[in-house]
């Protein structure tokens, strides 16, 4: 069974939820970030990334967490932010062009994290965890939704679409044109039995976070020496999607040198193992391809290895076929988690950027991925096992600031 639990949510008056409302912490960059705060004060990133506002990457840990609670509480005093009178849950629609998402807000069960029944399909940097969990501390509050996914059923479905009927409690579009609508559902017994059918939940994105609720729990556990587990510290707050809902889109590869060969050699060394052609095609249509920016040129690379028995769902994976026949022993990139060589380039931002970090020298060959599906992400997370770093990556992307969780 998977446990969901209404919460009573602090979240903006709606006549400042799209100002509020932000793009999660780690999808952007310091200088972006600031470019927003100094354009909205509102910004909810004055909270999930204070450095932008406190002098950039060189300032304390301390003092970018005491500057997160200031802009936290300011908000809370400011009457910018409510609580709930009372624990609902939320239904969260997202709409980008004739894409459209719709699920759940509400806290799930750390224990069932810990126990493996909220399954997870990537490993988490400890630098990370560190800074997230030391945020939530601090700020007294998951301030972003883990994004998690189940195999859809019926019975949360028909509850659902029930709900939606109803008059939102926001309803606004953010850049590039997303909608974001959200619903309030005060009646949630049906909802909490519905997702009890369910059994597993698994990690789309928020790996860190997650793992960051999970150890904050345990300092506040320590801390707290009439320990129930009904204390909010044992739930983590998240958006919980249908599988069949949700959308991934390539995460693509720069490297930054061809590992002392020149264009000629480096094309030969390829085809070792791919059929190489000079196509033109920025995108690769099958599993198996990948398209090749070298030089100016766009190549299409046709995997062409017949393995000696039938390959796992971790080898058989495109950014492991990738990493494993042309990064690693043509472009020595060991380790894509700590190489400084290879950068990652979400598929959102198309393959103009790829073309233009090499056009500008920043990298001298970029990869064009085919993106990795649900269905490989519920069977590696099935199975146990753990993707390669950067498989995936969803839009759209949900929203911090809408929906929070205190601890």
């Amino acid at each position: 069974m998977s446990v969901i639990k209404p919460f009573r949510a602090l979240r903006p008056v709606p006549e400042k939820a799209e100002q509020v409302s932000c793009v999660p912490y780690d999808v952007i960059s310091v200088g972006e970030a600031r470019e927003i705060i100094n354009n909205n004060s509102l910004s909810f990133l004055r909270v999930t990334r204070p450095e932008a506002d406190e002098g950039g990457d060189q300032v304390s840990a301390e003092k970018v967490n005491a500057a997160a609670r200031r802009y936290f509480d300011q908000l809370v005093s400011d009457g910018v932010f409510i609580t709930e009178p009372e624990a609902s849950l939320y239904i969260y629609r997202l709409d980008a062009g004739t894409h459209s998402q719709t699920g759940i807000v509400a806290c799930c069960s750390l224990d069932e994290y810990e126990k493996g029944l909220i399954k997870k399909h990537e490993k988490t940097r400890p630098d990370k965890v560190e800074d997230r969990t030391n945020h939530m501390l601090a700020v007294g509050a998951q301030t972003g939704l883990i994004f998690l996914t189940h195999r859809g059923t019926e019975a949360v479905r028909s509850i659902v679409d029930a709900e939606t009927g109803r008059e939102p409690l926001y309803d606004f579009r953010c850049e590039k044109g997303v909608r974001q609508t959200i619903w309030k559902v005060e009646k949630t017994d049906e909802l909490v039995s519905a997702f009890g059918e369910i059994p597993a939940i698994y990690v789309a994105d928020g790996h860190h976070r997650i793992e960051s609720a999970f150890r904050a729990r345990e300092v506040l556990k320590a801390k707290n020496p009439d320990h129930t587990g009904d204390e909010e510290y044992n739930f983590v707050i998240a958006g919980v999607f249908p599988s069949e809902d949700l959308k991934i889109l390539p995460y693509n590869r720069v490297v930054r040198d061809l590992n002392g060969m020149a264009d000629a050699e480096f094309l030969k060394r390829v085809g070792e193992s791919f059929i190489v052609t000079e196509s033109g095609q920025k995108e690769p249509q099958n599993h198996g391809d990948f398209s090749m920016y070298l030089g100016g040129k766009w190549y299409t690379l046709r995997f062409s290895v017949n393995y000696v028995q039938q390959p796992d769902v971790i080898e058989r994976l495109d950014v492991s076929i990738l990493q494993n026949f042309l990064l690693a022993p043509v472009l020595a990139v060991g380790d894509p988690r700590t190489d400084e060589r290879i950068g990652f380039i979400g598929g959102s931002r198309g393959t103009e950027e790829l073309e233009a970090l090499v056009d500008r020298g920043e990298a001298r060959v970029a990869f064009s991925m085919f993106a990795t599906t649900m269905s490989d992400l519920l069977e590696v997370s099935d199975a146990g096992e753990i993707m390669p770093p950067k498989s995936t990556w969803f839009e759209p992307k949900l929203k911090d600031g809408l929906l929070i969780h205190t601890i």
